[in-house]
């Protein structure tokens, strides 16, 4: 039975989306359709993807797309996708055979399922690494939604969850963000929402480390405003202050990482000092701690060799 609007954002992804369709051809029993959002692609994704779905014989539809916001790019998914059950995947990931019938028929066997979050693998830069298992969930909505957003619940990888249309409502992802809109939006679902867990992995997720460090360095003060404002409107739906604040330091301290593996210890430090001034779990005291001390040592000893050279 058709039941599942699966959701891909693509941007000059003609290298990729075939395989990516590709993967998703052997629960095509139960995906009533696939809407691919092609955002200002400059090369031939909607043609690759047209002439690949014909061939696996999926159900796609083409939403063209100008915003280049990835999370914009799935709120018109969003909007368009009329099955009971969403799935969304990227363009350059890959869905591993099983894994939405399992996710669905668990959603099925748990009737008041809102959400079900399954297992997934990261591959970095080409190394695979371990299995991620969802773990450490409540019965409250509100209780996840806060634990989620400090860090005590894995992160959801968009392309590991099955949700309700229903539950989705009118949520969207936050946009025109750096980082971090895919957290904002799983912690609005679960916040209204019951959830359900799968540790089978159901996708493969692709990950180059130096893209995802790269969106912490551009405008990283305005970028950090503009993700904590988004942050903050979470406050209607009764995620606690604390649980927000908690979320600043995690998000500074990874600028502050970032920032100092980059040598810009000036920036790492002022973020740093976000981070310190947040609640936090005593192994991020810990990595604050840390932190500030190597900052010191690398001015310290940076700074010599500086004068050499102008010597």
């Amino acid at each position: 039975m058709k039941a599942v609007s699966v959701i891909i954002p693509a941007h000059d992804a003609a290298r990729t989306i075939a395989r990516t369709l590709a993967s998703l051809a052997p629960e095509k029993e139960v995906i009533g359709e696939v809407l691919l959002v092609d955002d200002s692609s400059s090369d031939a994704t909607t043609a690759i993807a047209t002439e690949a779905a014909l061939r696996l014989a999926l159900p796609l539809r083409i939403i063209k797309s100008s915003c280049r916001d990835a999370g914009g790019s799935r709120n018109l998914g969003l909007e368009q996708a009329s099955f009971p059950w969403i799935y969304m995947i990227d363009a350059d990931d890959l869905h591993l055979e099983g894994g939405l019938r399992a996710l669905l028929a668990k959603a099925r066997a748990q009737s008041e399922a809102d959400m079900v979050v399954g297992a997934y693998r990261r591959q970095v830069d080409g190394e695979k690494r371990s299995i991620k298992l969802p773990g450490g969930y409540a019965a409250s909505g509100p209780a996840n939604a806060c634990a989620y957003l400090e860090g005590r619940i894995r992160s959801i990888a968009v392309g590991s969850a099955l949700v309700s249309r229903r539950v989705v409502g009118d949520t969207r992802f936050p946009t025109g963000l750096a980082y971090d809109e895919d957290t904002l939006f799983w912690a609005r679902l679960m916040a209204k929402g019951s959830l359900e867990v799968l540790t089978r992995p159901i996708f493969i997720y692709f990950v180059s480390a130096e893209r995802s460090d790269d969106r912490f360095t551009i405008k990283p003060a305005t970028g950090f405003l503009q993700w904590r404002l988004a942050l903050r409107r979470l406050r209607s739906c009764g995620v606690a202050e604390r649980s927000l604040k908690t979320r600043e330091g995690l998000v500074a301290l990874k600028i502050a990482r970032v920032h100092y593996a980059r040598g810009d210890f000036d920036t790492a430090a002022r973020f740093l000092s976000v981070a310190e001034a947040a609640p936090r779990a005593g192994a991020d005291v810990w990595r604050c701690m840390r932190y500030r001390l190597k900052i010191a040592l690398r001015r310290r000893f940076s700074a010599p060799a500086a004068q050499l050279q102008s010597a």
